[in-house]
């Protein structure tokens, strides 16, 4: 095995006692941060290059924090002003991953960068901290390679925000293999209109 994959068997055992320390180390040391801070490596190497990664020029990382908890209705006083089955404040769940919302906002603070992926970092009791991989599409370095140019193309500007990266499509439910059938064509709800659309053409 090489020295990556002993990293990723490590990581594996979130609960011992090396890990553990290290975690606990790690999520102080990020809680004196800024929220959105650029880092000079990946916290997590292995991760990182397998969600395309690369140590050279044009790949930059930015780490995330990000605060726990679920989404409370931004109404005044409580009141809804509607149905009492509308009436819901405090026990409402955010449609996507807190992953999701780390990756926006550091593609929103990087307008010029690409979001590629992203990762989780720690966490603690109030946080979660997330490094996401952004590429510079203006680097000759990026733009000569053929194995990342694809993201210069302008479809791919903010696809964070598209919820086209790898969180974005896991929180629509959108995968590969047999247990996705149904969202083939962008969604349960597409997928179904179009199996139960009958298409007539004019002159028949």
């Amino acid at each position: 095995m090489g020295c990556y994959k002993y990293v990723e068997e490590l990581y594996k055992k979130k609960q011992s006692d090396l890990l553990r320390f290290l975690l606990r180390l790690r999520a102080w040391q990020y809680r004196q941060l800024s929220a959105i801070h650029r880092a000079t490596r990946p916290t997590r190497p292995d991760k990182a290059r397998r969600l395309g990664y690369k140590a050279k020029q044009g790949y930059v990382i930015y780490r995330v924090r990000v605060k726990r908890g679920g989404r409370k209705r931004p109404v005044p006083k409580g009141a809804t002003m509607g149905k009492p089955t509308n009436m819901g404040i405090n026990h409402l769940k955010f449609q996507r991953s807190l992953r999701s919302v780390a990756e926006e906002r550091a593609g929103r603070k990087c307008g010029g960068l690409r979001v590629l992926n992203s990762y989780w970092v720690c966490q603690d009791a109030t946080y979660k901290y997330f490094e996401v991989i952004l590429v510079d599409i203006a680097h000759k370095a990026i733009r000569r390679d053929p194995r990342i140019n694809w993201l210069c193309n302008a479809v791919h500007k903010h696809r964070e925000l598209r919820a086209l990266t790898a969180a974005g499509r896991k929180n629509r439910g959108l995968g590969k293999g047999h247990g996705y059938n149904k969202t083939i064509g962008g969604s349960r709800r597409a997928s179904w209109k179009r199996r139960n659309t009958i298409n007539l053409r004019r002159y028949r």
